[in-house]
């Protein structure tokens, strides 16, 4: 049974140490007692209870460098993230946390999809890994779990986003899978280490999922399917929303054709997701640049190679003028696929910059 005692404390420990560095706090006290007294230092208000949980803490990130801890005055937290109206106050992550500023998609549907709804998210998770975006999910079972196996079967990282602390994994039998995640992308959530699964947590855990992403794809979903909560997110948070629609027989796809009714963009091939979000990874390129520049002035070394052969090409078809995918297809005889997923990329390294109709140009 939930102790909401505990619960209240926990959640007192997040606001409490809101405003520090949680790593460089950990590496400050080295006993139970230090952490305890530095805690107090930044939190007067902290209850002397949550000492074992803060240990607790302690001990996780010293026990691997793939451990980290960030409060939204780190500067390895998103920045897309800080965008939305309730950003986490700590985001707990197993992995490698460079991957959260890196352009993602959410993929996301039914615990219990048809056949043919598991394929076709593998299909478009591969399809939207291969062009270049990071696959994010909850780890659930269903659609969720075929998206991150078809982006690592890529060679490509993938992000999960889940509703218990990072010590636990739920559901069960995705424990090797969220291994993997973390191995090749990362695992993240809000909640400190010993929270158990809880209904309630899932719906507070799909704003995250939302949240990191340049929209979100919907890929089956019933009426009532928690699926549609985080596309509400996303529609809040003024990311793109796409669902994927099917048979007018199947129960699985009346959530997404509700979607669709309410304003979603109807999709049908992994192209159109890519060419839809090139606007919205323009302004989240431009958002990270300044956070860069604001930091030390540097450009980001995680971001893709900028001396890709392919690239350059691209880049030379494109001349000084503003021109339209259509035509840098007719140019360069590469597939619309390739040519959306190289813009999408080059509008994050800043070579490129989308403009009104569709059209696109260099930047330098």
């Amino acid at each position: 049974m939930e102790d909401p005692q505990q619960e209240w404390m926990l959640l007192q420990a997040c606001t409490a140490l809101r405003r520090g560095n949680w790593k460089a706090l950990w590496e400050e006290a080295r006993s139970r007692k230090a952490l305890l007294a530095r805690c107090l230092q930044v939190e007067p208000q902290l209850p002397a209870s949550m000492a074992p949980l803060l240990e607790q803490t302690a001990q996780w990130l010293a026990a691997s460098e793939t451990h980290h801890l960030l409060t939204p005055e780190d500067p390895a937290y998103p920045e897309w993230l800080l965008r939305i109206p309730d950003p986490p106050m700590t985001l707990y992550v197993h992995g490698d946390p460079g991957w959260l500023w890196h352009p993602q998609v959410a993929v996301i549907g039914s615990r219990n999809p048809t056949r043919g709804g598991r394929d076709t998210a593998r299909d478009f998770a591969a399809t939207l890994a291969r062009g270049g975006l990071v696959i994010t999910s909850g780890l659930a079972l269903g659609v969720d779990g075929c998206a991150h196996e078809a982006a690592l079967a890529q060679g490509r990282p993938t992000i999960a986003v889940v509703a218990t602390g990072l010590d636990q994994c739920y559901p069960a039998r995705h424990r090797a899978l969220c291994r993997q995640i973390a191995e090749q992308g990362a695992v993240v959530s809000e909640f400190p280490l010993g929270t158990p699964p809880h209904r309630s947590r899932f719906p507070v855990r799909n704003r995250i999922i939302s949240g990191l992403s340049l929209g979100v794809l919907v890929v089956e979903a019933g009426l009532r399917s928690g699926t549609l909560v985080t596309a509400r997110h996303a529609l809040e948070q003024g990311r793109e929303v796409f669902a994927i629609p099917g048979s007018i027989h199947n129960p699985m796809a009346k959530g997404c054709h509700r979607l669709i009714k309410e304003g979603a963009k109807l999709v049908e091939t992994a192209d159109d997701v890519l060419q839809e979000l090139g606007e919205l990874a323009g302004e989240l390129a431009r958002g990270l640049r300044e956070a860069l520049e604001e930091e030390d002035g540097t450009a980001d070394p995680s971001l893709p190679p900028v001396d890709d052969p392919e690239h350059a090409a691209l880049l030379q078809a494109m001349g000084h003028d503003p021109i339209g995918v259509d035509d840098l297809i007719r140019i360069t005889g590469l597939t619309a696929e390739a040519v959306s997923s190289m813009l999408l990329i080059m509008e994050l390294e800043g070579l490129v910059e989308s403009l009104q109709g569709g059209l696109y140009c260099r930047t330098r």
